[in-house]
């Protein structure tokens, strides 16, 4: 009896103690963030995107809210279609989307898409997560994927919002299956129901007690076959092709071209670059190892090109280009963040990556 009581003790104790140690956690990321938003200019776009964050919010008094949050753009890929779905059976129902990264802020509005209004998540402390749900008050919530902010759960659940996580992928180096991991495992059981990728995710969750959960597969699927549907002709890149295969390198990192650059030196067939990072740097860069290629942003409709590289210097063509090509390169397996090789793959390509994925 005594025993069960220190344990009962033991564990409370280690569970508040994980509690103070994550959000003296959280505020160190908003100092340290600062800190390198004088030296990174994504850390930058972080900090300056978070100022004045209520300044400009829509008036959603009486209106039903579905939140979503979303890490970044692959996320919010994955949560358009469920979106898509939830509007299409009503209407009236407000979308709001946060994202935690700049790269999703800068990009969303290149996807189409059915959210009411977009915005930064705010630094996961209780009074931003206080402010948050006494300003929007959701019904429910989607946890895309992952990135699960204990602060901003804790309270939803105090606000009877239902929690749901969509495309869940859970792995065993996850705190949540540490010895330690009792705070953060508390964190998900305030959830209503998890939708995961695969069995793997199902098992570990429900290794630790969690069993309202699915196997629903990658909502991913979902959206690039509805991309495949929704094709739009690009008459640039048909002329570019012609009758000959092109061979598409999508979102490439440095890495990937410092491999790729001398193969097309030596290469005669036609070849389109989609840097991941098209900043003028990054493009001159490319176009002066690359002195016969030419810009996308340069040519004109139906113009004759004569060379056999062209370079996708904007954003938002990269997912219809793939129709046109023969086999593709996609970026970011040599740096550790892969960019998404369904988009190629439900056109039919062939399709190359780096080690790391």
């Amino acid at each position: 009896m005594a025993d069960s009581i220190l344990q009962k003790t033991s564990k409370r104790i280690l569970l508040q103690l994980m509690g103070i140690l994550y959000n003296i956690g959280i505020y160190g990321l908003g100092l340290s963030l600062r800190i390198a938003s004088l030296f990174s200019a994504k850390a930058k776009l972080w900090v300056s995107g978070r100022k004045n964050l209520y300044a400009e919010i829509p008036n959603t008094e009486g209106k039903q809210v579905i939140w979503f949050h979303c890490a970044s753009l692959g996320e919010f890929d994955q949560g358009l279609p469920l979106m898509e779905k939830l509007k299409q059976q009503d209407t009236s129902l407000f979308i709001l989307v946060t994202f935690f990264s700049p790269s999703g802020m800068q990009h969303y509005h290149k996807r189409n898409h059915t959210a009411d209004f977009v915005m930064y998540l705010p630094l996961d402390t209780k009074s931003n997560a206080r402010k948050f749900f006494t300003y929007f008050q959701p019904t429910k919530a989607f946890f895309v994927k992952y990135e699960f902010w204990s602060n901003f759960i804790f309270e939803a659940k105090k606000n009877n919002v239902l929690l749901y996580n969509v495309s869940g992928i859970f792995r065993p180096n996850h705190r949540y299956f540490k010895w330690y991991g009792g705070y953060f495992r508390k964190t998900l059981k305030a959830f209503e129901w998890f939708f995961v990728q695969n069995r793997a995710s199902l098992e570990l969750l429900k290794s630790i007690g969690i069993v309202n959960v699915s196997i629903s597969g990658d909502s991913r699927f979902d959206r690039v076959l509805d991309n495949k549907k929704q094709v739009v002709e690009n008459e640039i890149i048909a002329s570019f092709k012609g009758n000959e295969a092109l061979f598409v390198i999508g979102s490439s990192w440095p890495e990937d071209e410092k491999i790729l650059i001398p193969f097309l030196k030596n290469y005669a067939g036609k070849t389109l670059i989609a840097p991941h990072n098209i900043d003028e740097n990054h493009i001159q860069n490319i176009v002066n190892q690359l002195p016969n290629a030419v810009r996308y942003s340069k040519l004109k409709k139906n113009e004759i090109v004569s060379s056999n590289i062209l370079i996708l210097d904007t954003i938002g063509q990269l997912s219809n280009a793939y129709s046109y090509g023969s086999f593709a390169y996609i970026g970011g397996g040599f740096s550790g963040s892969l960019h998404n090789i369904l988009e190629p793959a439900v056109f039919g390509l062939p399709v190359i990556f780096g080690p790391k994925h």
